[in-house]
């Protein structure tokens, strides 16, 4: 008996890392070995993962497994919905319309802007005074 394949993709956002795994299955997740509502409280954390399911009509059709670090919860997220959505192309070249289309296979650039010398932020300056 042969092994089920497995499609792995990689995804990033701000600090967060994720390494993604699909299996054909029925759509369980498993996100550093807990479930998909157990990890993401928020529901709005939860959609962003589903998103690229939905977009290439593939729901409950692979198990996700994923080790998912640094950052917080929705540079996490952001992070993971980008593994799966390199993972599904790497399963069905053709779905890269749909992916694209939605923007999932583009990694977000925006990161934290360093802090400044002499200010008491990254924008923020100190309060100024004449006298």
């Amino acid at each position: 008996m042969s092994q089920p394949e497995v499609y792995i993709g990689t995804g990033r956002r701000k600090n967060s890392l994720a390494r993604v795994r699909l299996k054909r299955g029925d759509g369980q997740f498993s996100i550093n070995g807990r479930k998909l509502d157990e990890y993401f409280v928020r529901e709005t954390l939860e959609m962003v993962v589903r998103q690229p399911f939905e977009a290439t009509e593939t729901l409950g059709k692979f198990d996700v497994f994923a080790n998912v670090s640094g950052g917080g919860v929705a540079g996490q997220a952001g992070a993971l919905r980008h593994g799966i959505a390199r993972a599904l192309l790497a399963y069905d070249p053709d779905l890269r319309l749909a992916l694209r289309k939605g923007g999932y296979l583009t990694r977000d650039p925006r990161m934290k802007e360093r802090k400044k010398y002499g200010q008491k932020g990254a924008r923020a300056r100190f309060q100024f005074s004449k006298r």
